[in-house]
């Protein structure tokens, strides 16, 4: 009978938190547009790669050996702005960033080859973007052109090349062999939305009971402490796993094409256990505060340190030794972690194990400490 009773009270406080969800026009529209169209920006953003860079050459030979250098810089890394002799003009216009690269060919570039003498390039790149500014594919240009002009001096026909000695560079790329972006991109949108809304769904939960006056209520009525938290923790979860399932079935599917190989249940129980850690951090936010600005405020302030610390943005691997230890109390490392094993790799909970242990360890914590704190707020 007590059984039945704790479950009726926790199926009645539940069904409220939703329903007082639903009533919150402009949080509920909101979380329409995290989960749907800003899925869809995040995904569709430009990636980092290289692509259709400006590169202005000042060609000072004028040989059939540079015209042929300049022919391989072509889309889709570089498209070449144009072929002269005027020296500055080059650096003029990458002063005025009009172009990313200036490369200049000196004469007697084509002479140099043929004699078998070294000969040197000058390229000045824009890396006021770092990420682009790289010349990898220039080197691999340039590194390629003197392979063939070395093989053409000695007078070697294609048999003859091919059994020169030579070390082949094959690169395979598992799960995602296209380097598709848009696969990368569309799920940390999602991971990051996830998180935002179940911290703020639950503070902003918590906080609007503080303002309205209701949390007395409920304290004199017979629920107990964990009755009238783990509500919230369950409703919230409950609407943001109702959204992930969304933003995967209707914007990661049909419309970025994401193949996905693992479990979608076992994905959604992770996102539950990850939205049941996260409400507990929103709800130990909202005890802390008065009303729901400071709730909000302080949300946000958490939030960008746990988005900073997860790996999203930085990799784990280029992070001081000392953050190491950090990044093991944050959630949402693990969720990351667990999720593209998951979805891209089709892997299983014998591999996932530890970072769904480590994420229903967080998230007896946090909530237990905010039970804690929210019992002596009112003691």
């Amino acid at each position: 009978m007590r059984i039945w009773q704790w479950a009726r009270r926790m199926q009645v406080m539940t069904v409220k938190e939703i329903l007082q969800l639903a009533r919150d026009t402009p949080l509920l529209v909101f979380f329409v547009f995290a989960f749907t169209f800003n899925i869809v920006m995040g995904g569709g953003r430009t990636g980092f790669e290289l692509q259709n860079a400006i590169v202005h050459v000042l060609d000072a030979d004028k040989s059939a050996a540079s015209r042929d250098f300049v022919a391989r810089f072509k889309p889709p890394f570089y498209v070449v702005h144009g072929v002269d002799g005027t020296p500055g003009l080059g650096v003029a216009l990458l002063d005025q960033g009009d172009v990313m690269a200036t490369l200049d060919i000196p004469s007697g570039f084509e002479k140099s080859l043929r004699r078998g003498e070294a000969t040197d390039l000058q390229m000045q790149v824009d890396t006021t973007n770092s990420s682009l500014g790289l010349p990898a594919y220039a080197q691999q240009i340039a590194r390629q052109f003197g392979t063939d002009m070395a093989v053409a001096r000695m007078g070697l026909d294609a048999a003859a090349e091919r059994s020169l000695p030579v070390v082949r560079d094959e690169q395979r790329v598992w799960f995602n062999p296209n380097q598709n972006n848009a696969w990368f991109f569309s799920i940390s949108e999602l991971l990051m939305m996830t998180t935002l809304l179940t911290i703020l769904l639950s503070t902003a939960a918590m906080a609007r009971e503080k303002e309205r006056g209701t949390i007395e209520q409920l304290l004199v009525s017979p629920l107990t402490p964990l009755q009238i938290l783990l509500p919230k923790v369950l409703a919230m979860t409950f609407v943001v796993v109702v959204g992930s399932m969304v933003s995967v079935l209707g914007v990661l599917g049909p419309v970025f094409h994401l193949p996905i190989k693992g479990s979608l249940a076992l994905f959604f129980a992770l996102t539950a256990l990850y939205g049941f850690t996260t409400s507990g951090l929103g709800l130990f936010i909202a005890t802390v505060t008065r009303n729901l600005s400071q709730a909000g405020m302080l949300a946000i302030f958490i939030f960008v340190p746990i988005i900073l610390f997860s790996g999203i943005h930085t990799p784990h691997e280029g992070m001081p030794g000392w953050l190491h230890v950090i990044v093991l109390f944050n959630p949402l490392a693990h969720y990351i972690d667990a999720t593209y094993s998951i979805l891209l790799r089709g892997a299983g909970l014998d591999l996932v194990w530890d970072s769904v242990l480590a994420m229903a360890l967080l998230g007896a914590g946090v909530l237990g400490v905010g039970i804690w704190r929210f019992r002596a707020q009112f003691e």
